[in-house]
């Protein structure tokens, strides 16, 4: 697969990027690089390789699993203009 000049404006232009000419001219080169190693990475057999997030085995820490209220109440209530026991206090509205 190969990337032309058209392709790369398309592309600078979906992703709201401003490109000039010359970038473009440029940028086709090295996409075209870029493509061309992935298809060299394509070529190589990895039927036997486990998928693996590390080089190193390396197991998560994990938290408990448990129901807390977070203990934000006061700061999330902290900048509203009226709160009355933890709750944000609205103006009534009848129409």
């Amino acid at each position: 697969m190969s990337v032309d000049l058209q392709t790369v404006k398309r592309v600078a232009r979906l992703a709201r990027i401003a490109v000039s000419e010359e970038d473009a001219e440029r940028m086709t080169g090295e996409l075209n690089a870029i493509l061309g190693f992935v298809e060299q990475l394509n070529e190589v057999d990895v039927s036997g390789v486990d998928p693996m997030t590390s080089v190193t085995p390396m197991e998560m820490k994990k938290r408990q699993d448990i129901v807390t209220d977070g203990s934000k109440t006061a700061d999330i209530v902290a900048n509203a203009p009226a709160t009355e026991e933890n709750f944000f206090l609205v103006p009534k509205v009848v129409e």
